[in-house]
């Protein structure tokens, strides 16, 4: 009834009778219902002021805490053939151990003496460089020696120099002293003719002075050759001494030039002797590369390069293995909008995959089944995934994670961060609000600087 028209109808007609009526007239009261929206209501807006653990979520999985503890896999620096297993898959093994035996594939090491052979050329060389010293020690001898014999002929030379000299002066004087008497014998023939034309001299007497002044002058020409002579062997005992220093000069000169020579030759051997010790070395240390073996204690995986005669270049991997001693660490992946909340030492719950847990991320506290971890490192560029990469370290405060852990299984991880109203975190979801930015306590400030 719309009660449009001011006539009533239900004061005139009993409408009761009819089944419509009935069923549209009938009134419930909902009492307990009402008093329980009230309740709910009033428990609902005090739910509002509940706190709330603001957190950052990301997923990762099992990794090592150091990269030397992370499975890793065995390569050959050389290439060769597999020859022979020593390990089959599962084995633990210990350091240094043997796994497989391979063989050579280049020509060049085919000869199985190749390093007894390098041997034998490096001890000749080593002789060659031996040889080599010893002529120069010769040629240095004889260098000295040389050297000693051009001055003793030097000297020689110099002394008949200075005889030559000598002799010089001595026809000299003897030369003046011809002159003197050439003079003399002069004046007594002049005087003789003189007294042999007054009558007082016989003839004879003349012809004795005229014989004697003939001899005078005969001795002064003669003294004048040999004046001569004289002058003639001083050059001579100088170019006597130009001589010999330059045969000397030559000889030594020569001499030098052989030492030099051997000293080039012994340099040259002595480079090809560290050459071949280098080669020497290589190949021994070529040949221990052909037993592959354990670089740490731990457990084959698997063999990636199987069979036997199965050739392989150098740097493939040729076997897994699992370290047997590692600290287990969480890598998890964070959005880059929530980077800046992460910092080192931060506390993070942990829900590994395979243990069962009851998670309830703003309260924490009443999660059960999780274990906490702590950040110890924040990779600072991006990965392939676009997110941050985070490292997780068992918390030390916290009970300890499982033993049955194995690196490579998954994990979740949650990040606590600031505790905020209900109200506020539903306000911030709806509104898509990055959690808030803050920074660590002093403590947490301290062991980051550390």
């Amino acid at each position: 009834m719309l009660n449009i028209s001011k006539n009533v109808l239900n004061r005139t007609v009993d409408l009761s009778e009819y089944k419509a009526i009935k069923r549209v007239s009938h009134r419930r009261h909902y009492k307990h219902f009402n008093r329980f929206l009230i309740v709910f209501a009033i428990v609902f807006v005090i739910i509002l002021f509940l706190p709330w653990t603001q957190n950052v979520s990301g997923n990762g999985f099992l990794t090592t805490l150091t990269p030397d503890q992370r499975p890793q896999t065995i390569q050959s620096p050389i290439p060769g053939r597999i020859e022979k297993w020593f390990v089959r898959e599962g084995d633990f093994v210990e350091k240094g151990d043997t796994i497989l035996f391979i063989s050579e594939i280049k020509n060049e090491y085919f000869d199985p003496n190749l390093v007894e052979r390098t041997g034998q050329q490096i001890r000749a060389k080593e002789m060659s460089v031996t040889s080599y010293q010893e002529k120069v020690k010769a040629l240095n001898t004889q260098i000295g020696a040389l050297t000693n014999e051009r001055g003793l002929k030097l000297q020689q030379a110099k002394n008949k120099l200075l005889q030559s000299k000598l002799k010089v002066q001595s026809d000299s004087i003897d030369l003046e002293a011809a002159k003197t008497n050439i003079l003399i014998a002069q004046r007594q023939y002049d005087r003789v003719v003189q007294l042999e034309s007054e009558g007082l001299k016989a003839v004879t007497d003349l012809e004795e002075k005229r014989l004697k002044l003939q001899e005078t002058q005969a001795k002064l020409i003669s003294q004048e050759n040999k004046l001569l002579a004289s002058k003639n062997e001083v050059i001579n005992a100088r170019v006597e001494i130009n001589r010999v220093q330059a045969e000397y000069t030559d000889k030594i000169s020569k001499a030098q030039s052989d030492m030099f020579t051997a000293q080039s030759n012994q340099f040259d051997s002595e480079a090809q002797v560290t050459k071949l010790e280098n080669e020497f070395t290589n190949y021994s240390i070529r040949n221990d590369l052909y037993y592959i073996r354990a670089p740490q204690s731990g457990y084959i995986n698997r063999a990636i390069q199987g069979g036997l005669g199965e050739t392989f270049k150098e740097g493939d991997r040729l076997v897994g293995i699992m370290p047997s001693k590692y600290d287990m660490a969480v890598e998890t992946f964070v959005e880059p909008i929530d980077l800046p909340l992460m910092h080192l030492g931060e506390k993070v719950r942990i829900e590994f995959d395979g243990w069962p847990a009851i998670i309830f991320s703003g309260w924490p506290n009443v999660s059960y089944g999780t274990y906490g971890g702590t950040v110890v490192a924040i990779e600072t560029f991006i990965s392939e995934n676009g997110k941050y990469r985070i490292l997780l370290a068992p918390d030390p405060d916290d009970h300890p994670w499982p033993k049955d852990l194995r690196v490579g299984s998954g994990a979740n991880t949650i990040a606590l961060l600031e505790d905020v109203p209900i109200w506020f975190e539903l306000w911030r979801q709806l509104n898509g609000f990055p959690p808030n930015y803050y920074q660590p306590q002093d403590g947490m400030a301290k062991a980051k600087k550390k």
